[in-house]
């Protein structure tokens, strides 16, 4: 059984897709092979209900049964989170407390969206969301969707506070990246995520928890493996899984705002899956639908994994 303390947290946690049936039903078929899938690739937590999940596109329906899905699927043989990113303090706590209630480890909220907020007002609800919340907390940065960011400051006073646990980093800064982790190896060492996986091989050199990326979803070994020679110190074997990384970066993201269309649409060329995306994105069209399938049996063929 892994170690399901949260402040421990480390390796590859992927963000997992969100699998919709055509009625826009959670496909709990392909719940259970999504999870199995990403399980086998040795992946060290799951992450449910964030950007790459289209949490904020799905229903509550679908979103509490995901919860429970993956609290009786999965259990506590991994850590898992819970993304509860809202816009309304009140619905944020109701989602944290339902989280718990299905065993979930942590839970993860990004700045509120919509509304621009000052600095002070965004300690003010992440520490007033971190007293109420029933699991430790996780703050997630990603100012390219909610338009609000978390400056170095308020994040250090904000991991200050006892339920506030760690970070994830999905800025594409690494410029923040460095500054902040500098200060953090300074301060007390709070788990620190990256999103974007083509930083994973030098965040993690430079001391990053791990990765929380959306390509694990297709291929968990590669990061999996990516991961581990890093922490292994074997630079010639993480040089290489990394071109491959770029390769899944390259080929399965870059179709319109959102990087989940073409890892859904993966997914379900492998069996998982119907690939369908909750409204108002759009599923992949025939070119690009051509352009994945060619990536996948190249890749498949020359990088058995």
């Amino acid at each position: 059984m892994s170690d399901l303390n949260p402040t421990k947290l480390h390796g590859i946690v992927p963000p997992l897709i969100t699998t919709l049936t055509d009625q826009m039903e959670l496909d709990q078929t392909a719940t259970t092979k999504l999870l199995k899938h990403v399980i086998s690739g040795g992946v060290h937590g799951l992450f449910i209900l964030g950007t790459t999940g289209e949490a904020p596109s799905l229903s509550n329906q679908v979103k509490s049964d995901l919860i429970k899905m993956v609290g009786q699927e999965v259990g506590k043989s991994i850590p898992w989170l819970v993304g509860i990113t809202d816009t309304c303090l009140a619905n944020a706590v109701d989602w944290a407390q339902r989280a718990k209630e299905h065993g979930a480890t942590a839970v993860v909220a990004a700045p509120p969206f919509y509304f621009s907020a000052s600095q002070s007002a965004l300690y003010k609800f992440f520490v007033q969301l971190g007293a109420l919340s029933p699991l430790p907390l996780f703050l997630y940065d990603i100012p390219s969707h909610t338009n609000n960011c978390l400056e170095r400051e308020t994040i250090l006073l904000l991991l200050k506070q006892p339920n506030i646990i760690g970070y994830k980093d999905s800025t594409g800064n690494l410029m923040h990246f460095h500054h902040l982790n500098n200060l953090r190896s300074n301060d007390r060492p709070f788990p620190y995520f990256l999103g974007p996986e083509e930083f994973l091989l030098e965040t993690t050199l430079l001391g990053a928890s791990g990765g929380v990326n959306g390509g694990a979803n297709v291929f968990p070994t590669l990061y999996v493996k990516l991961y581990e020679s890093v922490k292994q110190q074997d630079f010639g074997t993480a040089q290489q899984l990394h071109q491959l990384v770029m390769q899944v970066s390259r080929h399965l993201y870059h179709y319109g705002r959102t990087v989940t269309a073409g890892l859904k649409f993966a997914l379900a060329e492998m069996g998982i899956g119907t690939g369908l995306m909750a409204p108002p994105q759009l599923d992949l069209k025939g070119e690009e639908k051509e352009r994945v399938q060619n990536f996948l049996e190249e890749f498949n063929k020359n990088f058995p994994l």
